[in-house]
C-alpha cells in the first residue's frame, strides 16, 4: 500500500489535483451557461496549471527550478515541462482574445510570484493581498476566460458569476490561510495573524452568505445553479465550522481543494435531474 500513499502524494505534490480543480471549475461555468466547452482552452488551462502551480511552489529562481537534486522534485519537474508542452500545443489552437486574457492573468500571476517591489519580495510578501490576487486569476480564467471563448460580450450574468467565484476561491483560501498559522512569518499578515482565527472564520461565513445570495441577482437563474450553489452554501459554512488550525495532512491539500471538482459533479447531476 505504500506505493498506492506514494502515488496519492505525488498526484497531490505535482499540482494535478489542483489542475483538475481548475478544469471542474472551467466545465461549470460552460455547464451553467450552456457554453460549448472549448476542449483546447480547457486542456490549455490545465496543463498550463500544473506548469505555473509547480513553479511557484517549487521555486521561482532558475537555479532552484532548473537545477534539481532531489529526484522527487526532478518527477516534479519532468512532469512539469511535459504538461507546459501540451498546453503549448492546445495554445495553438486559442482565439486572439483569449490570449489577451491569458497574458492578463499570466501578469499577474507573475506579480504574485516574482519580485517586483524594493521593499516586497513578491505580492505574496505583502500583506492580505496574495489571497485576492489568487482569487482574481481563478475567476478570469474559469469564469470570464471560457465566456470570451464563445462570445466577445460579457453578459450581466456572468459578471455577477465572475463575483461568486471570486467569493468562493477567497473561502476555499482560508484554511490554508489557518494551516500555514504557524508557519507563516509575521510579516506576511495574513487574515488569522491580522484577526485571529476565530474572526477570521466568522468572515468566511459572511463571504459564504455572500457567494449564495448574490445568485439572485442573476436577470436567469436556472434551478440546477439555485440547487447547486444551495448544496455548496452548506458545504462551505461547514468547512468555515470545521477547518482547525491543526489539519489533517489532507484536508486542505486534497479535501478543500477537491471542493471544485465536487461542484462539477454536483453541476453535472442537477442538470440531469432538472432536464
Amino acid at each position: 500500500m505504500r506505493w498506492l500513499n506514494r502515488i496519492f502524494n505525488f498526484y497531490l505534490d505535482a499540482s494535478i489535483h489542483v489542475a483538475l480543480a481548475v478544469f471542474s471549475l472551467v466545465q461549470v461555468t460552460c455547464l451553467t451557461f450552456n457554453i460549448s466547452s472549448d476542449h483546447h482552452f480547457s486542456w490549455f488551462l490545465f496543463f498550463g496549471t500544473i506548469s505555473v502551480y509547480n513553479f511557484i511552489k517549487y521555486g521561482v529562481e532558475a537555479e532552484k527550478y532548473f537545477l534539481v537534486a532531489n529526484q522527487y522534485h526532478k518527477s516534479i519537474q519532468i512532469v512539469s515541462f511535459v504538461a507546459l508542452g501540451f498546453a503549448i500545443y492546445h495554445g495553438y489552437f486559442l482565439k486572439t482574445s483569449i490570449w489577451f486574457g491569458i497574458f492578463l492573468l499570466v501578469f499577474l500571476t507573475g506579480l504574485y510570484a516574482i519580485p517586483v517591489l524594493p521593499t516586497a519580495k513578491n505580492l505574496r510578501s505583502l500583506g492580505g493581498l496574495k489571497i485576492f490576487v489568487v482569487a482574481l486569476v481563478w475567476s478570469g480564467a474559469t469564469v470570464i476566460l471560457p465566456s470570451l471563448t464563445q462570445s466577445d460580450i460579457i453578459s450581466w450574468d456572468i459578471w455577477i458569476d465572475t463575483l461568486q467565484r471570486f467569493l468562493f476561491v477567497l473561502i476555499l483560501i482560508i484554511p490554508f490561510e489557518i494551516r500555514d498559522l504557524k508557519y507563516d512569518h509575521e510579516s506576511l499578515r495574513t487574515l488569522p495573524q491580522r484577526y485571529g482565527i476565530a474572526r477570521t472564520k466568522i468572515m468566511g461565513s459572511f463571504l459564504v452568505l455572500i457567494f449564495f445570495f448574490s445568485t439572485f441577482l442573476k436577470d436567469q437563474i436556472p434551478i440546477f445553479d439555485v440547487v447547486g450553489k444551495g448544496i455548496l452554501f452548506l458545504l462551505l459554512g461547514i468547512l468555515m465550522f470545521i477547518t482547525r488550525k491543526n489539519q489533517s495532512k489532507y484536508f486542505a491539500s486534497f479535501c478543500v481543494e477537491g471542493i471544485p471538482i465536487l461542484w462539477y459533479l454536483i453541476i453535472i447531476t442537477m442538470k440531469q435531474y432538472f432536464y
